[in-house]
């Protein structure tokens, strides 16, 4: 899952979450017209909780990874 954040200014919105960054991209060209000239953007990638932990060789469970 992927999500788009805008700062414009002091104002920073967070919108999806998006399947895509395709979708996010498309969202962004229709949301571009109402920001700022200075305004920047990001597409962040979600992780899930599952996708933070590791496996542990010669032990059959996982540990969580520090971030």
């Amino acid at each position: 899952m992927y999500l788009l954040t805008i700062r414009d200014g002091l104002q920073t919105r967070h919108i999806g979450p998006y399947a895509s960054p395709r979708q996010a991209s498309d969202d962004l060209d229709k949301l571009q017209a109402s920001c700022g000239d200075k305004a920047t953007w990001q597409i962040h990638r979600l992780e899930s909780p599952a996708e933070l932990h590791t496996r542990i060789p010669g032990r059959g469970d996982t540990e969580p990874v520090a971030v």
